[in-house]
């Protein structure tokens, strides 16, 4: 399944698409800078490009830690992310009474994977006629994601897509099991999230924890397995960052990553494009 996303950008298409940014809107020099960097290295490989923030974390493990700078001004951000650097917004919505809003600031919806079962929220969505990403929840089954698809098809938004972030494996920990890439893949198109992927939720005491020295290994499995794109939150100095520290990627390590991530996917495409794995 292929669609556009905006313009010349779509999933689904000749090359991955790349969602990257950093994990909460936390200034505008931070976004800008990073927006642009990444705008910069995914040009220079031919890469299509979205950019990701979410511009308020409304599921932090405690509720002393940063969440947002506020609603409005956060998007007043992404707009100008959206308009001066010319590239798509995908932005979490958490609330039906936020989407209509949201959806004047940003091309894609995304459904946090805490999200992805509460049904107004993504027929709301889906009404929004913007595309949606709905991500995997760390307590779903992969075969189980296709009713979370239909709920926002049966609206008459076709344009949505899943996106796999590892599964909870005893406390503080996730794992990816890499069959619910091809399983979830018969639904919609799947984009694999590196970087939560090697979170490690709560585990420091109120703040998640993470292992983001594993993020390449797992994203080269998912381009070897078959995915239409990956998403990543990259930050310019991820040890000072507000939210999901240690599990983003440096700026200054995005080309090297993309690189390896794009030469797997072209090596390993006409080998997970003809397969074909039956529904049970």
């Amino acid at each position: 399944m292929t669609f556009p996303i905006e313009q010349q950008i779509w999933i689904g298409g000749d090359l991955p698409l790349v969602i990257a940014g950093p994990c909460v809107v936390e200034s505008e020099a931070i976004v800008l800078e990073t927006a642009w960097a990444l705008k910069q290295v995914t040009s220079q490989l031919g890469l299509p490009f979205v950019f990701k923030s979410s511009y308020d974390k409304a599921n932090r493990t405690s509720h002393r830690s940063f969440r947002s700078i506020g609603f409005k001004p956060a998007l007043r951000i992404l707009a100008r992310v959206r308009e001066e650097v010319s590239v798509p917004v995908l932005t979490d919505v958490h609330e039906t009474n936020q989407v209509a809003e949201v959806a004047e600031v940003a091309d894609i919806l995304q459904i946090p994977a805490f999200l992805c079962r509460q049904t107004d929220l993504l027929q709301t969505v889906g009404q929004s006629g913007r595309v949606v990403n709905i991500k995997k929840g760390q307590f779903m089954a992969p075969e189980d994601m296709k009713f979370a698809v239909e709920k926002v098809t049966d609206t008459g938004n076709q344009r949505v897509f899943l996106t796999e972030r590892g599964s909870s494996f005893g406390y503080h920990n996730l794992v990816v099991d890499m069959r619910s890439l091809v399983i979830m893949r018969r639904f919609a198109p799947v984009v694999f999230d590196l970087t939560h992927s090697v979170q490690m939720p709560g585990g420091m005491n109120g703040r998640s924890g993470g292992q983001r020295e594993f993020a390449p290994y797992l994203a080269r499995a998912a381009a070897a397995v078959g995915v239409d794109g990956f998403f990543m939150e990259a930050h310019p100095d991820p040890e000072h960052a507000l939210s999901d520290g240690p599990n983003m990627i440096p700026l200054n390590e995005m080309e090297t990553l993309l690189e390896s991530l794009l030469k797997v996917w072209q090596t390993a495409r006409p080998y997970w494009e003809s397969a074909f794995v039956p529904s049970h």
